[in-house]
């Protein structure tokens, strides 16, 4: 029995409220049980160094949490500078949105995506992934009808959730509880049918050939249901 009385293949809530804040091209706050992350777009006319005159446009990610995200108060970063999970994060949904990106269709501009952890309860990664790309959606959707792209580089979601093997058995879409005690766990990034990333690892136990088949059978069943939430929520 999952603590929350969950199915095994059961996602938690899902919704997405799009254009909660005035100034960004596109914006959501994204819920996934009592994971709540505020996204939001911006889009820079200017490129990195390394990409000027390339005709290529870039997406890149920040990634924190605010100091009551969890139980207990956490420093804020601004402080004592970004440690290495927030590091590993903010490039994973980099990486992440850029691979569902053709970039040449964007044009030479960037557009960075900001995830803020209102507040975590497992999976937070994937949920900044889920609503970076819907603020992602929106302000491409902004650039398009003004005209400054013109065929869209956006063809498929790219969604994300987390999968693991908790109290012996595959379960889909940890909360926190059960993040904290898993033998074995996942993040999965998809777009469509296909695979962007996979991170698992074995945290008390190993597992099989068998297992991971079961927690990629449960990872695409949960992204296909976030990609429709994506899809509505954006269109």
């Amino acid at each position: 029995m999952r603590p929350s009385g969950r199915n095994l293949d059961q996602m938690r809530d899902v919704s997405i409220e799009t254009g909660v804040t005035k100034h960004a091209e596109g914006s959501c706050l994204i819920r996934i049980g009592d994971t709540h992350v505020l996204c939001t777009a911006s889009v820079d006319e200017k490129v990195p160094p390394f990409l000027r005159n390339s005709g290529l446009g870039w997406v890149t990610a920040e990634y924190g949490m605010l100091p009551r995200a969890t139980t207990t108060r956490m420093r804020r970063e601004a402080k004592n500078g970004q440690s290495g999970r927030t590091q590993e994060i903010q490039r994973l949904i980099g990486r992440s949105l850029r691979a569902g990106v053709d970039r040449v269709a964007l044009g030479e501009r960037q557009i960075v995506v900001d995830c803020d952890v209102i507040q975590a309860d497992g999976g937070t990664r994937c949920a900044s992934i889920c609503g970076g790309w819907v603020a992602l959606r929106l302000a491409v959707n902004a650039l398009m009808k003004a005209g400054d792209v013109i065929s869209d580089p956006l063809a498929e979601p790219v969604s994300a959730v987390s999968c693991g093997i908790y109290a012996g058995q595959p379960v889909l879409d940890l909360d926190y509880p059960e993040d904290s005690e898993a033998g074995v766990d996942g993040n999965f990034v998809m777009t469509g049918e296909r695979l962007i990333e996979i991170q698992s690892s074995a945290e008390g136990t190993t597992f099989s050939r068998e297992q991971f088949d079961q927690l990629m059978d449960l990872a695409a069943k949960g992204c296909t249901e976030l990609m429709e939430a994506q899809k509505k929520a954006a269109s």
